[in-house]
């Protein structure tokens, strides 16, 4: 199957500096998660980091296909080096 991202939702989980989000690879549900460091903002606040992931959204998903199609795992951290 492809993994797909048909859910837009994403929030922030403040105690890991992440943004979480999820996809589908048919029925199972794929849990992935952005460092905040990965995200473009001078600024450090929820309402920031949840826009930065908006604007960027197609390069996250992209990234998160990749490493998904790379290995299986439980969860999936993207971080800063993953965008290079």
């Amino acid at each position: 199957m492809t993994l797909i991202f048909p859910n837009r939702s994403r929030s922030y989980d403040e105690a890991g500096q992440r943004v979480r989000f999820v996809g589908h690879d048919g029925m199972f549900e794929v849990p992935f998660f952005v460092e905040t460091d990965a995200l473009s903002t001078a600024t450090a606040d929820e309402a920031d980091y949840l826009a930065a992931f908006d604007a960027a959204r197609a390069t996250i998903h992209d990234v998160a296909r990749e490493i998904y199609g790379n290995a299986r795992r439980t969860i999936y951290v993207l971080t800063a080096a993953d965008f290079r």
